[in-house]
């Protein structure tokens, strides 16, 4: 089994200017869902092809362990998480070519977020994009002291991969192409927790300390930002090509409910620091959230163009079925408070 899966990695880490093989990437995950004498000797095939010099190999590495640690078994990523260090390419450069030079940046940004997405495993011991979602999900159900826990580490791997930023011109070759499209996928998987965490976040807000309080609309800000920079991300996905159906319709929540929240920030104070729970601005937060949740499982006016969606066939496919109730929660809520 060893050997196995150090020749399909050396197969589809090789120098040649073309995507990593799919069905060397299909070999490697079925020897790692089958046998953990797999994941260790993977992980070091991949992290030594990662100190190569060529810009190809390193890339197809990456994207190598990217989409085992999506599609693998969990040992895998758990394995990754308990090493001191993973990816040290914060400074490399490959100037023997021309690509060389562009390549390398987004080498070093992609580093960092699989990097971030190891330590995320690490932090919370699970990863967030494979736990259930919905009304009853992990993160709609959690407690307030975990959420404040775990969602800025959620943000932070947020953060990295939007830190990835390519646009549609810088998307030059197959094998920067084949990053993006799995960095395109995370994002909507991460994005949907994400948002199931922000939704509980709300709805607990004004049960909250003023100390958790000032922790969570600091919280709420940065994903507003995220959310906003998320839209790029949106709209070179629809340049190259990707089904608009395919592709979510954002919309930001307005300014009047970050307003109320900073509102109820500011009407705490030190020996009443839980605020009236039937104040307007409860009931209305309240409000949305429960209507949110009720029209979650409308598929109406998700994506562009508002089309309802068809269900998913895996040719083409890049959204899955279990996200668009998590989309959509962000997509109502939002509506709800314009309306």
């Amino acid at each position: 089994m060893g050997s196995s899966v150090s020749k399909a990695a050396l197969e589809v880490t090789t120098d040649e200017l073309v995507e990593p093989d799919s069905k060397h990437l299909a070999d490697i995950t079925h020897y790692v869902n089958t046998s953990n004498m797999g994941v260790k000797r993977l992980a070091e095939v991949l992290f030594e092809k990662s100190k190569n010099s060529s810009w190809v190999v390193v890339f197809k590495a990456l994207i190598t362990v990217h989409h085992v640690m999506v599609h693998g078994n969990e040992r895998f990523i758990r394995y990754l998480a308990s090493r001191s260090s993973l990816f040290t390419l914060h400074n490399f450069l490959d100037n023997s070519v021309i690509e060389g030079y562009a390549m390398s940046i987004f080498i070093r940004r992609y580093s960092r977020y699989l990097n971030e997405k190891s330590l995320a495993y690490r932090l919370i011991s699970y990863d967030v994009t494979k736990t259930k979602r919905g009304l009853d999900g992990f993160m709609r159900n959690m407690n307030t002291k975990d959420l404040l826990n775990t969602l800025p580490v959620i943000q932070t791997q947020f953060d990295a991969l939007l830190g990835f930023n390519a646009n549609a011109n810088e998307l030059t070759n197959c094998i920067i192409r084949a990053a993006f499209m799995l960095l395109f996928k995370d994002s909507l998987r991460l994005f949907a927790v994400y948002n199931e965490g922000i939704l509980n976040l709300l709805d607990k807000f004004f049960h909250m300390t003023k100390r958790q309080c000032n922790e969570s609309l600091d919280i709420y800000i940065r994903f507003l930002a995220g959310t906003t920079k998320l839209e790029q991300i949106l709209k070179t996905a629809e340049q190259v090509g990707i089904d608009q159906n395919n592709i979510p319709y954002l919309t930001q929540a307005p300014n009047s409910l970050l307003e109320a929240l900073r509102q109820h920030l500011a009407s705490l104070d030190e020996k009443n620091e839980i605020f009236p729970p039937y104040s307007l601005q409860h009931s209305l937060i309240q409000s949305i959230s429960k209507n949110s949740l009720m029209k979650a499982s409308s598929r109406q006016n998700l994506f562009s163009g508002h089309k309802p969606v068809k269900a998913r066939q895996r040719h083409g496919a890049i959204l899955e079925n279990s996200l668009d109730d998590s989309l959509a929660s962000l997509v109502e809520s939002t509506r709800a408070l314009i309306n």
